[in-house]
């Protein structure tokens, strides 16, 4: 994260909590003096993987998002849940559990702001390759009728052009692993 300039946080309080998320009201000192507050969704962050095959797919996963009562095509994600886990390691965990892949490499590519005006929500982007393909242990509702999909690399990006892939965390992993690693799209 960047410097506050000059904003210096008074207090934070919490509103409300379930769960693993917290409602916060944060009272803030102004560079010029003014104190005001805001409120926002605290959570522990989550984890994304941009998983690609040795025949250059994607794997994507159309799961249920009750925020938007619609199915979102996205990279296998998930909340960073257990305490004290890297996000590494959550990454891994998630990645078999909702497609059944594992990958003999995980690299980071970087951190995705959520929505930073609502929550301090981040997410940690990694690129998985070397993949062996198992079984997905699905966990919830949601992800007991997530669909699995395998899109050529050079097809997910296009999609993101088209707009038929939205999803933040997806767009900027696909992009970030295609100017890292342009071999892979195919």
């Amino acid at each position: 994260m960047s410097p506050s300039s000059g904003f210096h946080t008074q207090e934070d309080s919490v509103v409300h909590q379930w769960a693993m998320f917290r409602l916060i009201r944060r009272v803030v000192k102004a560079p010029q003096g003014e104190v005001f507050e805001r409120t926002f969704v605290s959570t522990p962050g989550a984890v994304a993987t941009v998983a690609v095959t040795d025949t250059g797919d994607v794997v994507l996963v159309s799961q249920y998002r009750a925020t938007l009562d619609s199915l979102v095509l996205e990279i296998p994600a998930g909340m960073r849940d257990i305490e004290g886990e890297e996000p590494s390691v959550t990454a891994i965990r998630e990645l078999k559990e909702e497609t059944g892949y594992s990958a003999s490499t995980m690299e980071f590519l970087g951190t995705c702001l959520s929505s930073p005006g609502v929550t301090d929500s981040s997410v940690d982007v990694y690129l998985a390759t070397g993949l062996v393909d198992g079984d997905a242990e699905p966990h919830g509702p949601e992800e007991d009728v997530m669909t699995v999909e395998r899109v050529p690399f050079s097809r997910a990006l296009q999609m993101v052009d088209s707009g038929e892939i939205t999803d933040a965390k997806t767009a900027y992993g696909l992009l970030l692993a295609a100017r890292r690693r342009p071999h892979l799209v195919r």
